[in-house]
Parts: C-alpha cells; structure tokens; sequence
C-alpha cells in the first residue's frame, strides 16, 4: 500500500485481517440500527464494508520511519496463537512478514514496537513459535509498553483472569527476553513520536502523537472501534475495561481534535482521516493521498 508521507516521516500500513469478526451492533453495544444509519451519508462508501453488509473493520499495524528509527505501532494478531474464542484468528496461518517485506520491512530493521495496549489484537506478532518456544518476531528490536498497563495484564494473566492467553505467549516471553521496555503514558520515544495517556478501554491505554515539520499525526489505538464513534462517541466497544471513562475520553479527543487538520490513524478504521464538523455533529472524512 502507498505510504503517506508527512515531512520527513513516512507512514505505511500492513493488514493483517481485512474485516472484523464482531458485528458493529454487538461490538458497540449501546448502537442501534437506526442511528447508525443516520450517518449513512458520511460512512458509505469508505467506512462501510458490503461483503459483510457492516461498518468496516482492520487488524493492521503501522509501520513509521522516522529520521532515527524504524518503529511499528501495534502487531495484530499473530500466527500459530491457540485464540479457541475467535476463530478466524485460531492457529491462524497469515501472510503478515511477508506483507511487512512488502512495505520494506524485514524483521531485524525494526528498531521498536510501540503497543498501545496489550490486548490480543495488539500484540500477537511480538512474538513468533521457534522450535516449541515463542521468541520476539523482531529481535533488536525495544518493545514499548506502558508500565500500568503491563503490571495490570500480567496480574490478569497470573489469576488466569485473561482468557485470550495472550499475555502469556505474545507480551510475558518479551518481558522474559529483556526486550521489554517500561514506561509512563507520556513517555517521549524521540522528537517525532510520543505516547499520551487515553485510558479507559485499558487502564495503561495510550495513543501515539507523531509530530512533523509538515504536521501532526495520532495513532488512536481502539480508543474508537468503529468509525461511526465520531459521531457517537458515548458507545463504548463491549472489551472497554471502563466504558463511562473511555467515553468522556473520546470525547474529549474528538472536541480536541475536530477541525485541527490532525490526521487520525485507528487501529480499526478501514482508512486514516480527519475529524471534522458539521451542522454541530461530528463526522470521520478519509484522506485522500495513501493507503
């Protein structure tokens, strides 16, 4: 896919998995048919996905170079990861470093992984199986994680409270390999990037602000599942840890970010964009250069 270029940093992205498998209606559960559909006229066509007849959805990851580093922002869901509960991503067997090769990407050029949060569609490629062993997928590479946000999954993995089982084989062996890297939400990785605290859908959830001379970018994680969430920011997805919270924290960055010319980059959304208003409401626009 065709990078986007901002200044003197490029922003490309590698899907892993090309549509969702949680209908938006069960995904958001407080939506309802006939309100998403008021903002048909913004949706159709870039935000919705005909083959499943719903919003579309992405488990991809993006991959940022910056003058100092190579860094990808999430890792999807992985290859070879026993997730019985979700089928399409069961054993899965997927063409995801070779796409990342595509982008121009090998493994051992990645100087870091930023992880906004450590949930199973985040963090599966972290990792690789190796002779019976998982390893990290990308071995000079620092993994970044937001310290709280570690400390809480590993504390939901030990009481066997995390049913995915994603701590223990993508996140736990990074850990094991010194590899990991702790840090706060506010944590400033190198003049172009940096993390912002966004809690609510986790409680060390953070998105990723990346600052250039020809302007501003923010990698938002799953502080918003589905597009339509810009307009209805108070349906929070069925995995937020705190729905009240993750709402007023969508909110707030919808109010931030609306008119800004800050191009939005979701971990979900089928294309980046830009916040917008209209008529008093709020509404998702793609760019039109990229992807």
């Amino acid at each position: 896919m065709t990078p986007i270029t901002l200044g003197e940093v490029s922003v490309a992205r590698v899907v892993e998995i090309d549509r969702s498998f949680n209908r938006t209606l069960d995904m958001l559960p407080g939506s309802t048919p006939e309100a998403i559909a008021r903002h048909d006229a913004w949706l159709r066509p870039h935000f919705f996905d005909p083959a499943v007849n719903d919003l579309g959805s992405r488990i991809q990851t993006y991959v940022v170079r910056t003058p100092r580093h190579t860094v990808l922002i999430d890792t999807g869901v992985g290859n070879d990861k026993t997730r019985a509960a979700a089928p399409a991503w069961h054993l899965r067997q997927g063409s995801y470093l070779d796409d990342l090769r595509a982008a121009g990407v090998t493994p051992d050029q990645v100087d870091m992984v930023l992880c906004t949060h450590l949930h199973v569609d985040h963090v599966g490629w972290n990792t690789r199986l190796v002779d019976g062993r998982w390893v990290p997928t990308f071995p000079r590479a620092r993994y970044v994680f937001v310290g709280p946000e570690w400390e809480f999954w590993k504390w939901e993995s030990q009481s066997g409270r995390e049913a995915s089982g994603c701590i223990a084989d993508s996140v736990a062996p990074i850990v094991e390999a010194g590899q990991a890297v702790l840090v706060d939400s506010t944590h400033v990785v190198d003049p172009w990037l940096a993390l912002e605290p966004s809690p609510g859908h986790t409680p060390g959830h953070a998105c990723v602000r990346l600052t250039t001379s020809a302007g501003t970018a923010v990698f938002s994680g799953d502080l918003m599942h589905r597009t339509v969430q810009v307009a209805e920011p108070q349906w929070s997805s069925k995995f937020c840890y705190e729905p009240g919270r993750a709402a007023e924290t969508r909110r707030a960055f919808i109010e931030r970010h609306a008119d800004s010319g800050v191009l939005v980059l979701a971990a979900h959304f089928p294309r980046p964009g830009f916040i917008v208003s209209e008529a008093g409401e709020h509404r998702f626009t793609p760019t039109a250069e990229g992807f």
